[in-house]
């Protein structure tokens, strides 16, 4: 997996990186069983600290996506949390869209919202 690091985007290194692996996760471009870069391989590749994606990883962690193996790395768990039901999700977000375009929003308008509700949760 190779990390790519937005300065720009305002949004914390550490949030980039987990936000990487968990879509890489969910798109299934890491599938369970595989192994993380190293702490120092990332640093290296990005220049960014080694505690930043260690920081990173015990999110991860903690999050029930990755398990670290003493001597081995960071590996995708064998058995991941589950996920709550696309399809429900699809629905009320469709419904949403709706209401907020009947109340005249445009689809800028529908993406800043989104947007600042992403960054206010997410850091």
């Amino acid at each position: 997996m190779i990390f790519r690091i937005d300065r720009r985007t305002g949004t914390a290194v550490y949030v980039q990186l987990v936000q990487q692996v968990r879509q890489a996760v969910r798109t299934g471009r890491l599938a369970p069983g595989d192994r993380l870069p190293t702490a120092r391989e990332v640093a290296e590749h990005t220049g960014i600290n080694p505690n930043t994606v260690f920081r990173a990883y015990r999110e991860l962690e903690t999050a029930g996506l990755v398990e670290p193996r003493q001597g081995s790395g960071t590996f995708v768990r064998e058995r991941l949390p589950p996920v709550a039901d696309v399809a429900d999700l699809r629905r009320e977000l469709s419904a949403w869209v709706d209401r907020a375009l009947a109340a005249g929003l445009d689809a800028g308008d529908l993406q800043a919202f989104l947007a600042e509700e992403v960054r206010h949760r997410v850091g």
